[in-house]
């Protein structure tokens, strides 16, 4: 259902929506009526607040868990709410100098990602995500050692100390010797080139004949190096950190909700491809529940930005996940000044 223009909505019935969804958000719980009459400033009596609740929820802008129990916004009701009404809080000081000095802090850049990703999670009180950057370092060595008969590890070397394991399946009966011809002749093309780059100048050796491979780790080249190289362009990594946090005692009365929650996260390939359509936002955006279908069944929110490199390209996004009551105002604008941070990290 679309939600209705807030300039549609009087003045006094803002007031009480707005205040329905800032209690809700805090608490988690449905807010009654006569919760928002002690509350005081709206200088109403609470059967005319149970009248603005009935007219709210005939809108689809709230709804009623139980007979007896208060009010709680609906999906609906939160998109009016973070779209039209809400007004961000900015990280305390506190809160920006510890993001920056956790990002701050010397050592690989796998590091910095992963440690955003727990700051997200503690911040926010829910599960922190980061994609992973999909770039393309430039290499320096590549070695061959084999784990048993049918299969070597491979160990790519990049320039910037970034070590990758592969797997390779051998064919039946290959000698060590091809294996060490094919670990020799990548290396000594691989240095201070990207993968892609390598695969481009060993095929047209290869073609044209000039490789002074024999078949065997010509086979083993062919096999191993230019199927990573396609692999990399289609591969979206994502760190996930924090799920313990959607658990905490609120969970408990909606344990399903939640377990489909963790569901999701568990396919971190959906998950990367929902924030991988973040990247192209000028700001901040914000999933709520079924408004996309991977959370129809959790009813969960992700709050995504996309992060960008010191010249401004975007490289990747980051986030928090978690239950539709996730305190927007609070959490959007953390979310935005990390993306901010960690691009400065990346260089």
């Amino acid at each position: 259902m679309a939600s209705p223009p807030i300039t549609e909505l009087t003045t006094r019935a803002r007031d009480v929506f707005r205040l329905v969804v800032e209690d809700y958000l805090a608490s988690g719980q449905p807010v009654g009526s006569k919760t928002l009459a002690a509350r005081g400033g709206l200088n109403l009596s609470p059967a005319s607040i149970r009248s603005v609740l009935s007219d709210l929820e005939q809108l689809g802008l709230l709804a009623a868990p139980h007979t007896s129990a208060g009010r709680m916004p609906t999906e609906t009701g939160l998109r009016l709410f973070v779209d039209g009404m809400m007004q961000v809080a900015e990280p305390t000081a506190q809160e920006r100098a510890a993001i920056e000095a956790q990002l701050a802090r010397p050592g690989p850049i796998e590091e910095a990602l992963e440690n955003t990703s727990t700051l997200l999670s503690d911040l926010s009180g829910a599960a922190g995500m980061v994609m992973v950057p999909q770039r393309e370092p430039r290499l320096t060595q590549m070695n061959v050692v084999p784990l048993d008969a049918g299969r070597a590890l491979v160990v790519l070397v990049g320039e910037d100390g970034h070590v990758e394991n592969r797997v390779l399946d051998l064919p039946a009966g290959i000698a060590s010797g091809a294996l060490q011809q094919a670990s020799n002749y990548v290396t000594a093309r691989l240095a201070g080139r990207t993968l892609p780059e390598a695969v481009r100048a060993i095929e047209t050796e290869i073609r044209s004949g000039q490789s002074a491979l024999d078949d065997a780790s010509r086979d083993l080249v062919e096999r191993g190096i230019v199927t990573w190289s396609e692999d990399a362009a289609r591969r979206k990594v994502l760190i996930v950190r924090g799920q313990a946090n959607l658990l905490d005692e609120s969970a408990l009365g909606d344990i399903e909700r939640i377990r489909s929650l963790i569901d999701d996260l568990e396919n971190k390939q959906t998950i990367a491809d929902l924030l991988d359509s973040a990247k192209e936002a000028e700001a901040t955006r914000i999933f709520i529940g079924a408004e996309n279908r991977l959370f129809a069944l959790s009813g969960s929110s992700v709050i995504a930005a996309p992060y960008r490199d010191r010249e401004g390209r975007v490289v990747g996004v980051l986030g928090v996940i978690g239950p539709t009551r996730l305190n927007y105002a609070r959490v959007v604008p953390m979310v935005d000044f990390t993306a901010q941070s960690l691009g400065k990290r990346i260089g």
